[in-house]
């Protein structure tokens, strides 16, 4: 019972982010992280995560559980979008100020910093197609790979929160006047009703596995991060409801941002796919259908 004495008696602030980086960039509240390697390959890669929501250090939690650590290793220049923890200034900040301005402005730092003529981008969860919409609408920033990881593409088939957010019983347009900032209490609420009962079942699981150190060390780091949310922008909330999940415009091809089409058939180059049966918030089937959107050639899933 030492691990349960030591987590109620003398609780510890979990470790995380253990990889070493370098910080390439910033603007506002965004930031551009650089994890060197032994460079085995020479196209750099540019990993974009969800904006809002989650903290992206659950990408280098902890020495040996570290996707960041296990790319380094295997010899990839890793670049890490840092979206920043969003507060009411933030408000304004729109789909356009994402995909047409620091999106593009992180690539092109990416490109500078290592030397390199392409880029290759890996967009995780919402990362995924806020990544497409890029690509898509900047065919002159040389992107060598796209690789969406568990990012929504088909919003007619992302399950509970569609329902949830379906346009006749979810006002995004009132909800955004009337609070202005989402708060990230309520982004916790709206991603706990989604599996009720997960808390306790996880609460469960420590209780039978108390008498494992590393078990333990790995839950207080997964346990913060899976309770650090972050607040939404107001008017990026309202363009990412209404525009992706009530109007589905972007696998439509009515999607504009900065005056640009968004058309996911200008997406050239190899794109590959990764969706996970069980993913209850991106269902295999609405992040596989950028397969038949793309207009790539070489494409897998």
């Amino acid at each position: 019972m030492k691990n349960f004495t030591e987590m109620v008696a003398n609780p510890k602030e979990p470790s995380v982010g253990p990889t070493p980086r370098q910080e390439i960039y910033r603007k506002n509240k965004s930031r551009l992280y650089r994890y060197e390697s032994r460079r085995k390959y020479r196209t750099p890669l540019l990993f974009v995560p969800n904006l809002g929501i989650s903290r992206p250090y659950i990408f280098d939690l902890l020495p040996g559980g570290s996707f960041i650590e296990h790319m380094t290793r295997e010899g990839f220049d890793f670049y890490l979008l840092d979206w920043g923890v969003f507060g009411p200034e933030d408000n304004r900040l729109t789909l356009e100020d994402c995909v047409v301005r620091i999106l593009p402005r992180m690539a092109r730092k990416v490109l500078e910093t290592s030397g390199a003529r392409e880029l290759s981008v890996l967009g995780y969860c919402m990362g995924g197609p806020l990544s497409a919409c890029f690509i898509a609408t900047h065919p002159e920033v040389p992107v060598k790979n796209f690789v969406n990881m568990a990012g929504p593409i088909d919003f007619s088939k992302v399950g509970l929160f569609g329902v949830w957010l379906d346009p006749r019983y979810f006002d995004a347009d009132k909800f955004v006047d009337t609070l202005g900032q989402i708060p990230a209490d309520m982004v916790k609420a709206g991603f706990k009703l989604l599996r009720p009962t997960m808390d306790l079942t996880t609460g469960l699981n420590l209780w039978w596995n108390l008498w494992n150190d590393s078990y333990v060390e790995g839950f207080q780091a997964l346990n913060k991060w899976a309770n650090e949310y972050v607040a939404f922008p107001g008017e990026f909330f309202r363009q990412w409801v209404k525009e992706f999940y009530q109007q589905n415009r972007m696998i439509r091809g009515e999607l504009r941002l900065g005056g640009k089409p968004v058309r996911l058939g200008e997406i050239r180059c190899p794109v590959f796919v990764v969706g996970a049966k069980e993913d209850y918030i991106a269902p295999a089937a609405c992040v596989k259908a950028l397969i038949d959107a793309v207009g790539s050639t070489d494409k897998g899933y």
